[in-house]
């Protein structure tokens, strides 16, 4: 089991009430939000092994230098040496190294690589894996690795991580027509306002769907552009002409890397705590309570 980390943590900070607090004050909804998201996780999948992936970059410049509207309207402070600031809610950061300290703590992975998103350790790690693989995340982007024949599917939260929709490929054609990979290139043609992907203007999330169910991909698209007796109307051919400088930069954007160099780890869910008197004290400062006993409930033992 993958987690999409930033992603569970962001949900957990907007759907647990910030009336939730340390003793002295201090917000810990994102922090006890996400250990109940992981409790309920384990306790409904019974992972074997289970990472928290981790944006050590959340806007990596080599994708910025190719787009640059990439993930722009969120960046709070740009940086020359390292990541760019990501607008976040003041009383989100702070937790932030919280959640680092208790994972440690508890000794569940959690896994970034420099210069990389997490859904490019989540696609890395993917690629690797020789058995089932669960994805968990609310980002729509990672739909692209649902493949069935590797047991690979996204497990989508829709409410909390209780009730998760789980996205096989017979979920994305019914939905978008496409298969996971086919995805990819749905969204690259629709674009992304979330991540600042302009997408081929004039060419919605049907049209898109339509153009690769006739032509099989984005390169098969593409060519027929030069083919005077490929069916694509007018007004087709010219946007995605005009466009071709976008088309042929954003697939190394919007595809997940399944080749980053990882630091070593171990994945396997653990059985009992790496720091017992760590982990006591982090529940005692930052009042984990309830969410933290419900996490060590349910490891395996």
């Amino acid at each position: 089991m993958l987690l999409d980390t930033a992603s569970l943590y962001f949900r957990a900070y907007f759907g647990v009430p910030d009336s939730v607090r340390a003793p002295d004050g201090t917000p810990v909804n994102a922090v006890r939000g996400l250990l109940d998201f992981i409790a309920r996780l384990v306790q409904d999948h019974r992972p074997d092994d289970l990472v928290a992936c981790w944006d050590d970059d959340w806007r990596p410049h080599w994708r910025v230098e190719l787009i640059p509207s990439y993930k722009a309207h969120r960046v709070a402070e740009e940086s020359e040496q390292g990541p760019d600031e990501e607008e976040t809610p003041d009383t989100l950061s702070p937790q932030v190294p919280v959640i680092v300290d208790v994972l440690a703590a508890l000794g569940i992975a959690r896994v970034g690589a420099a210069g990389y998103e997490a859904d490019d350790v989540i696609g890395t790690l993917t690629a690797r894996a020789s058995g089932p693989v669960d994805i968990v995340t609310g980002d729509r982007d990672l739909f692209q690795l649902v493949d069935d024949a590797r047991q690979r599917r996204v497990l989508y939260p829709l409410k909390g991580v209780g009730t998760l929709q789980n996205t096989d490929e017979a979920w994305l054609r019914e939905k978008y027509g496409v298969d996971g990979p086919g995805y990819a290139d749905l969204a690259l043609l629709r674009g992304d306002p979330s991540d600042g992907l302009p997408g081929v203007p004039g060419i919605g999330e049907k049209t898109a769907a339509k153009l690769l169910a006739t032509f099989g991909d984005l390169a098969g698209i593409m060519a027929a552009v030069d083919d005077p007796g490929a069916k694509l109307t007018p007004a087709q051919r010219r946007r995605l002409y005009e466009a071709r400088d976008y088309v042929a930069v954003a697939p190394k954007v919007v595809r997940v890397a399944a080749d980053v160099r990882l630091p070593e780890f171990d994945a396997a869910l653990p059985t009992e705590p790496r720091d017992p008197a760590a982990l006591e004290e982090l529940s005692a400062r930052w009042g984990l309570g309830g969410s933290l006993q419900r996490l060590l409930a349910v490891l395996p033992r």
